[in-house]
């Protein structure tokens, strides 16, 4: 049990490393952008080639590492990272916005990879540790919400031009999370596994679990994504001051990472899909909350629930989808589930800016409500299979 603690922190501290970088991303990519672009309406671009290039690149992500192993891959996928930081620190150089575009493309690889720390700690645990590893990786988040905004605004003017010291410090968490994965020890797939192909894909995404846990997972990201990217638009709309506005999605951060270190416990006390369907109707209940009211009081409340529902969505989602695949069979199914995911994600970035700018905030809100019921619907109907299912087996 030390050298499965021992590897879960060391993957939690990889975690804390691609958060850092990405929300660093996340504070400097559309004002880069804006600063860079030919058209304002382009300052969102790297923006989207970011999660483009994750979602375009993660199933090739998985289907490497069951070739080469997870511990190489991880790495392989963090030097990409300084590759894709390189270019960007060169766009910014050279003041050209679609190298920059480029640059950003090439670092969703690295997020691409970084996705499958919390499978690589479900992996080295045991079935009853499984939601505590996953829950605990997705902690390491929590360290980089924090440091990734300071990083940002202690490099974005440190060297000329702008932005060129924040794009250049990317690549030292980088080299960090490299240095880190030579310490953790995860066994390499066997000649056996890596032959096999195990079932077909469409077999096992039949699966009711499967199923469940991939909507739940890409569902939860996209309703948080949605939301959250549009919050501080609406705040000011509604002329809230841009500190209120990073004080909602800095508490926002903190609450999608900081129940990890609980959920865990909590999948084991109360079980998998009653945590899940928790996360559900948190979501609802910040659904609620924002459509309740304009006040900084209600979107902060709105957020803070959005991100404890997250969390209990995707990492109760991530830990039922352990439980759809064989050893073979990992890296398409893990592969298929980012995908949806990234996909997700990109649906959600394209089209919150312009929901929340056409049609209003509050309509924004209320069109979520529809893929959270579907997950609300699904969630109760695989617990009715469950239980017929131990019923037919009592028999």
């Amino acid at each position: 049990m030390y050298s499965v603690r021992r590897n879960v922190s060391l993957l939690a501290a990889c975690q804390a490393m691609l958060l850092t970088n990405n929300s660093t991303l996340i504070a400097i990519n559309a004002l880069a952008g804006l600063a860079l672009a030919p058209h304002p309406w382009l300052a969102t671009l790297p923006v989207t080639c970011w999660v483009l290039g994750s979602a375009l690149t993660t199933v090739q992500a998985s289907l490497y590492m069951k070739r080469v192993g997870r511990r190489t891959g991880l790495m392989h996928g963090a030097g990409v990272g300084i590759v894709g930081a390189l270019i960007c620190a060169g766009a910014v150089w050279l003041q050209n916005f679609w190298l920059l575009c480029a640059g950003t493309l090439v670092w969703g690889t690295y997020n691409a990879f970084g996705q499958y720390y919390r499978f690589a700690a479900a992996e080295v645990s045991s079935a009853e540790f499984r939601a505590t590893a996953i829950s605990l990786v997705l902690a390491g988040g929590l360290v980089g919400g924090i440091l990734g905004p300071t990083t940002s605004r202690f490099t974005i003017d440190l060297l000329g031009p702008k932005f060129l010291g924040a794009y250049l410090a990317l690549i030292v968490c980088a080299l960090a999370a490299i240095a880190l994965l030579r310490f953790i020890q995860i066994p390499d797939p066997a000649a056996e596994e890596r032959a096999a192909s195990g079932r077909p894909m469409r077999e096992i995404a039949r699966q009711p679990r499967f199923l469940v846990a991939v909507l739940a997972g890409a569902v939860g990201y996209g309703v948080m994504n949605l939301l959250m990217t549009s919050t501080p638009i609406a705040m000011g709309t509604c002329g809230h001051p841009y500190g209120d506005a990073a004080f909602v999605i800095s508490s926002h951060v903190i609450a999608m990472f900081a129940p990890s270190f609980v959920t865990g416990g909590l999948i084991r006390r109360v079980g998998l899909l009653p945590v899940m369907f928790i996360g559900a109707l948190l979501n609802v209940g910040a659904i609620g909350a924002a459509v309740a009211g304009l006040t900084v009081a209600h979107f902060w409340t709105s957020l803070v629930l959005l991100g404890v529902g997250w969390n209990f969505l995707y990492v109760g989602g991530t830990t039922l989808l352990t439980q759809t695949y064989r050893p073979e069979e990992r890296a398409k199914a893990q592969g298929a589930n980012e995908f949806a995911i990234f996909v997700m994600m990109v649906i959600s970035s394209l089209s919150s800016g312009m929901l929340v700018t056409g049609a209003g905030w509050e309509l924004l809100n209320l069109a979520a409500l529809l893929p959270l019921a579907a997950v609300i619907v699904s969630i109760v109907w695989l617990a009715m299979v469950q239980r017929s299912q131990r019923a037919i087996a009592g028999a």
